[in-house]
């Protein structure tokens, strides 16, 4: 059954990052302003969430980032550990980019506030994680309207009116994307 649910906080850690997106099985859609080092629990280990993302990668998950700015110097170490998504994660940087959303095979997606950081996530304690808010969705129209919005960008539909070219390292990979006449 279809459904939409608000979550906040610790729920979005518990819901999105521990439940949802270990469970995908084609492609994985990460959509965030800010990009931190996130650390989540596997078993009894807490890994880097690069960790899980590279075990997507090698069960075939197709994975793709967009984010608003470059990574924090500790995500840029832990990606180092996991050379394999080099090829096997996109990556599309948009200095315009401020909407967080995470899309699990087109059928479970997240949207909401926290950005895909520990603090944001809600991997933290309670006492240093932020507040949060959003919402998930197995609801179809749903999960397609926040697809939609992830692949206008991913695609470049904005970039021909766009006045921040000049901060947008991937603007010309962005503009060779765009069909004719969009």
């Amino acid at each position: 059954m279809d459904s939409i649910h608000f979550i906040t906080d610790r729920q979005i850690y518990d819901q999105v990052i521990q439940a949802a997106v270990p469970s995908a099985r084609q492609y994985l859609w990460l959509a965030t302003s800010d990009l931190k080092d996130l650390h989540v629990q596997v078993g009894r280990r807490v890994i880097p969430f690069l960790g899980v993302l590279s075990s997507l990668v090698d069960n075939g998950v197709a994975i793709r980032l967009l984010h608003a700015k470059e990574p924090g110097p500790l995500f840029r170490r832990d990606f180092d550990r996991y050379p394999n998504l080099i090829a096997g994660m996109e990556r599309i940087l948009c200095p315009r980019v401020h909407f967080k959303s995470v899309i699990v095979d087109g059928r479970f997606a997240y949207s909401g506030s926290a950005n895909l950081t520990g603090a944001g996530m809600g991997a933290k304690s309670v006492k240093r994680r932020n507040f949060e808010g959003g919402f998930i969705t197995t609801s179809q129209p749903m999960v397609e309207a926040i697809m939609a919005q992830f692949d206008r960008v991913w695609m470049g539909a904005e970039c021909q009116t766009c006045q921040r070219k000049a901060h947008c390292a991937d603007y010309p990979e962005l503009l060779a994307r765009t069909p004719a006449g969009t």
